[in-house]
C-alpha cells in the first residue's frame, strides 16, 4: 500500500515515521518540507491511502476529496463536522466507494486498555458501578500560542475524545445523558479544566481533563461488584501500571494482582497495522460511534464555554 500523510506537523510526523516503506509523499499548504502543497496537486495514480493529520475545519472537505476518488483515508481524531449529517454522508460515500474511512484513536492499542477490556468483558468484576477517569498533560502554553487549538470547546475536543472512546472501547456506546460539572479557562481563551459525568445508566462515568498537568498522567479507577481495577500512566509516558483488586466480603484488604510495563508507546505501529487489516479484508466503513462522539462532544462543548463565561 502507497500512503500519503496530509498535514506535516508533529502527528504528521509521527504517522510517516510508522507507514515506513509504505510512505510516499506529503501534504501541508504552510510547511516548506511538505512535497505538495495541496491534495489536489498530488497525482492520483501515485497513492492509495491517505494519513489525515489536520484540523477541524477542513476534515470533512479533504475526505470527501479523498473518498470520491477511491482512496482510503485514516483521520486524526476526533472526527468532527458541524452536523451529524456531515458524518452519515461520509460513510455512505466511503460504503459506496468500497474504501476505508477509519479514525485514529491510538489509545484503544494501549496494552493495558485491552486488558481493560478483556476484563470486564470476562465478567470476573461483576457489575461495573462506577468508571472514573483523568487525562492531563502540561501544553497549555503550547495550546494558547496555536493558530488553531485554542478555540472553541478546548481540552474538552482534544482530551475528552480520548476519554469518551475509551469508554465506548470497554463498555459499548454509553448514552448521551452527560452534564458539565466544572469548566475553567485558566490560561487559555478556550477551557483548559473540565470536568463531566454521565447522569444516568451503568456504569456510572465521571471524566476529568486538563492542559495544566505539567507532568502528563492517565489514571483510571473502576469500582464493581467483585472488585475493582486501576490504571495509572500509558506507556509513552511510564511506567504503566494495570491493578485488579479482589473484594473481601464482608470487608478487609483485599487480594492485587499487579502488571507493570517499562516499554516504547506500542501504540503507533500497532494502529496503523489495524488500518492496513482493515482494508486488506475489505472492512465497511462504520461511523456510528463517531456519529455519537461528535454529538456528545458539541453538547458538552457548548455547556463548557458557557460555564467558563461565568
Amino acid at each position: 500500500m502507497r500512503v500519503i500523510v496530509i498535514g506535516l506537523g508533529v502527528q504528521g510526523h509521527k504517522r510517516r515515521t510508522f507507514a515506513g516503506a509504505d510512505f510516499v509523499a506529503t501534504v501541508d499548504p504552510k510547511n516548506p518540507d511538505a512535497d505538495y502543497r495541496a491534495l489536489s496537486d498530488v497525482p492520483l495514480e501515485s497513492y492509495d491511502a491517505a494519513l489525515c493529520c489536520i484540523p477541524d475545519g477542513p476534515k470533512v472537505e479533504i475526505l470527501t476529496e479523498l473518498l470520491q476518488n477511491g482512496k482510503h483515508a485514516l483521520v486524526e481524531k476526533p472526527l468532527w463536522a458541524p452536523e451529524d449529517a456531515a458524518l452519515e454522508a461520509l460513510q455512505d460515500l466511503a460504503r459506496s466507494k468500497g474504501v476505508v474511512l477509519y479514525t485514529a484513536y491510538n489509545h484503544r492499542f494501549e496494552p493495558h486498555f485491552i486488558a481493560m477490556r478483556d476484563l470486564i468483558a470476562s465478567g470476573h468484576l461483576g457489575e461495573i458501578y462506577h468508571c472514573r477517569m483523568f487525562y492531563g498533560n502540561g501544553t497549555a502554553r503550547l495550546v494558547r500560542d496555536s493558530e488553531w487549538r485554542d478555540h472553541g470547546s478546548g481540552v474538552l475536543h482534544d482530551l475528552g475524545s480520548h476519554l469518551l472512546d475509551t469508554a465506548a472501547f470497554w463498555f459499548g456506546t454509553p448514552g448521551d445523558s452527560f452534564d458539565i460539572v466544572f469548566a475553567s479557562a485558566f490560561e487559555n481563551r478556550a477551557p483548559d479544566h473540565v470536568v463531566f459525568a454521565s447522569r444516568a445508566g451503568r456504569p456510572r462515568l465521571e471524566m476529568e481533563m486538563t492542559l495544566l498537568m505539567w507532568r502528563n498522567h492517565f489514571t483510571c479507577d473502576i469500582f464493581a461488584e467483585k472488585g475493582t481495577a486501576h490504571i495509572t500512566s500509558l506507556c509513552k509516558w511510564g511506567p504503566s501500571t494495570f491493578t485488579v483488586r479482589k473484594r473481601i466480603l464482608p470487608s478487609g484488604r483485599p487480594p492485587e494482582e499487579s502488571i507493570t510495563l517499562v516499554e516504547d508507546d506500542p501504540t503507533w505501529a500497532e494502529e496503523y497495522a489495524h488500518f492496513k487489516d482493515l482494508i486488506e479484508n475489505g472492512s465497511q466503513t462504520d461511523l456510528s460511534k463517531d456519529i455519537w462522539l461528535n454529538r456528545s462532544l458539541r453538547v458538552l462543548g457548548e455547556r463548557a464555554v458557557e460555564e467558563t463565561r461565568r
